[in-house]
């Protein structure tokens, strides 16, 4: 493996350890020091063309095998969690299911992974409650980067901020968050008039197949965050909101041309996006964004909400909202990547 493809396995196994799947961190290790080129996976996977870490290659590598177990592989069933195994048993079931399943695990690797982690629903919600507070009227959510929409429905779930209560608790998609620093306007009036999402390549979470693959990314010795992925993808299914196939750019310059819409707020929010969007499609965002607020009116406001990686703190996303119009642009705090706590400012 090459120093740079190496590397980044190893990187990313720092990050599964940090973020609480040290079983997910062994699986890179052993593919960092052991994969070879006597497979077509091993082969892709070491000659690599593109960024390994702008690509998630490591996780595109994890969530294969995963699927094949999910799928009843016998040998990785006996080595994955609940299951516990040394590294040498871990990587002989690895190996065997290179052998057995190379061109499997090659296609695997064709597409980035989606988890659509639906507990940073907390971040939105969070900064969606100041923008219902401040705006005094319903929203029209539209979210970038959307994949099987979980975080489309975010007002329909249970959250746990901490000590605080929200939404319905009756709800079977709950998220539960450390929360630090100040709440969120909880009795702020939220209500979500319409909700849209697009992505490049949308999951239907009616589909088994497109389930199974979003599934497949869910570090495995994570059965909570497993089964809150599993009761938000049931709710989506119900919900019948589909995510369209379709450019980000080209996708907010419709949706937010035109007439600002009387007498509801139109907010724009993605999570963990924008980093991976072409710097062309980002300029086309901001200008079709900047095109719409100078639109907006106390009537018809606009609102921006991006809880995305920056430079100042790697272990967490900063929870940004812009609102126009007068054009505030606010930090309201940090967020765990996958939604474990908050710290609000």
């Amino acid at each position: 493996m090459s120093n740079r493809i190496r590397d980044d396995f190893l990187r990313q196994a720092g990050a599964c350890d940090m973020l609480g799947s040290p079983f997910t961190a062994r699986v890179c290790r052993l593919l960092a020091k052991r994969l070879d080129m006597g497979s077509h996976f091993g082969a892709r996977v070491l000659g690599w063309a593109g960024d390994p870490q702008a690509d998630a290659l490591p996780l595109r590598a994890a969530g294969g095998f995963h699927a094949l177990k999910r799928r009843g592989d016998a040998a990785l069933a006996k080595v994955y969690p609940p299951h516990e195994a040394d590294d040498e048993t871990l990587w002989a079931a690895l190996a065997l299911a290179i052998a057995r399943d190379d061109d499997f695990l090659h296609d695997f690797l064709d597409s980035a992974p989606q988890t659509n982690e639906v507990s940073r629903s907390n971040a939105i919600l969070g900064a969606a409650l100041h923008v219902a507070r401040r705006a005094g009227l319903p929203l029209a959510i539209r979210e970038i980067g959307s994949s099987a929409g979980l975080n489309l429905g975010f007002d329909g779930y249970a959250f746990e901020l901490g000590k605080a209560r929200w939404g319905d608790p009756a709800s079977p998609v709950r998220i539960a968050a450390e929360w630090h620093g100040r709440l969120p306007p909880l009795d702020a009036p939220l209500r979500v008039v319409s909700r849209k999402g697009c992505d490049l390549n949308p999951l239907d979470a009616r589909n088994e197949a497109s389930r199974e693959r979003m599934l497949s990314y869910i570090w495995p010795d994570q059965t909570a965050r497993l089964a809150r992925i599993e009761a938000a993808l049931d709710a989506a299914a119900r919900s019948g909101v589909a995510v369209e196939k379709a450019d980000a750019g080209e996708w907010v310059e419709r949706e937010f041309a035109g007439e600002a819409h009387m007498g509801e707020a139109r907010v724009l929010i993605h999570t963990i996006v924008w980093q991976y969007l072409p710097d062309a499609v980002k300029t086309r965002i901001s200008l079709a964004m900047e095109r719409a607020a100078a639109k907006a009116a106390r009537s018809a406001p606009l609102a921006w909400i991006g809880v995305e990686a920056d430079t100042k703190d790697k272990a967490s996303a900063c929870i940004r909202l812009r609102l126009w119009p007068g054009g505030t642009d606010e930090e309201l705090g940090r967020a765990d990547f996958h939604g474990r706590w908050a710290r609000w400012d």
